[in-house]
């Protein structure tokens, strides 16, 4: 055998570990959040046994124990897959988000998404008594469309001065400081009642959801995720830099457009039915890169487990900590994410000095 048959060989031999590798920590992280939905649905103000959590999901929503059956499939179970949807969402467009703006401290929300949304919803339960249309679709439906009205802002400021990191941000943390301020005008003049339901919605909490809320989450989720995966070689591609990815061929701009709309879509289904959620579109994908590394074939998949895992992972946390009167996740999370970005700094810190 030659010796660059042998090299081949070698190299091929060090790939095919590496992805086996990835797999399995890919499979690990699924087996964990798995695990972390049944203990999830197990909580709650009336406890209820692993054992009898699988009995009764084996029987179905119309199994014997009617009690048992109504518990968990009616009250439980769109909170958790509630919690696993938007903990998905959040993780696959905070990945992309970081790769699109080569930024590693970026997330869904550092293009004022989070904040629009926010007014969105103020505005709604607000004013939202004027118009013929029920609150609770109302409130999502207004936190959505702000969300797609901050994208819009951003993309034509990037389409009059290009599409380049620099200006994506700077365009985004303006529409952050808008909404913000309009929602703090909004918090300002509403009635004290009006007040407590703004600043619940801003909590973030699992205790929104409900199977119609599942239902179109998972449609948005399932629209984008075929041109996510589509594009999962090119965003590897990107991290190598714009001039490198465009003397490949990638079409740098376009990708940039359109995963932008795409977190925008995303973070626009997480974040109206269930609230504002902070961290995990930041955490997510630094855990999924240091887990599989910066092939986004596997670091998507991965990000999107982790962002669930986090905040099911929250949502055990506040149950345990309050079982009658479980604590918004959004809160867990925003506590919980401090630390761990204290860590994604020091290991970057560290990274670099070596």
């Amino acid at each position: 055998m030659s010796d660059a048959a042998l090299k081949l060989d070698i190299f091929r031999s060090h790939y095919r570990r590496d992805v086996s590798l990835r797999l399995a920590a890919l499979a690990a992280a699924m087996l964990a959040l798995a695990f972390l939905v049944l203990v999830d649905l197990a909580k709650g103000p009336s406890g209820m046994a692993l054992a009898e959590v699988w009995a009764t999901l084996w029987a179905g929503p119309h199994g014997a124990d009617r009690m048992a059956a109504t518990i968990l499939w009616q009250l439980r179970m769109p909170q958790t897959a509630m919690g696993v949807l938007v903990g998905v969402c959040l993780g696959v467009a905070g990945l992309q988000m970081q790769t699109i703006l080569s930024n590693p401290l970026a997330s869904p929300f550092t293009l004022g998404f989070s904040a629009a949304a926010g007014f969105g919803a103020a505005l709604a339960i607000m004013f939202g008594g004027f118009l013929p249309v029920p609150g609770f679709i109302l409130v999502p439906a207004s936190a959505f469309v702000m969300t797609l009205l901050a994208c819009g802002l951003v993309y034509c400021v990037a389409a009059l001065r290009g599409t380049t990191p620099e200006i994506l941000v700077l365009a985004g943390i303006a529409v952050l400081f808008l909404f913000q301020s309009m929602q703090s005008l909004l918090q300002f003049m509403a009635a004290p009642e009006v007040l407590q339901q703004i600043v619940f919605w801003l909590f973030g909490s699992l205790l929104k959801a409900s199977w119609t809320t599942v239902a179109v989450t998972a449609a948005i989720l399932t629209a984008c995720l075929p041109v996510v995966i589509r594009d999962s070689w090119k965003l590897t591609l990107l991290r190598l830099g714009d001039v490198n990815a465009a003397s490949m061929g990638l079409s740098v701009d376009a990708l940039r457009r359109r995963s932008f709309v795409l977190v925008s879509l995303l973070t626009a289904a997480a974040v109206c039915f269930v609230g504002t959620i902070g961290f995990v579109g930041l955490i997510a994908p630094h855990v999924a890169r240091a887990a599989v590394g910066e092939d986004h074939r596997f670091a998507l998949p991965m990000s999107a487990t982790v962002g669930g895992i986090i905040l099911i992972g929250a949502s055990v946390f506040g149950k345990l900590l309050s079982p009658a009167a479980v604590i918004p996740v959004g809160i867990i999370t925003a506590v919980a994410g401090v630390p761990m970005l204290f860590v994604v700094i020091a290991r970057r810190g560290k990274g670099e000095q070596q």
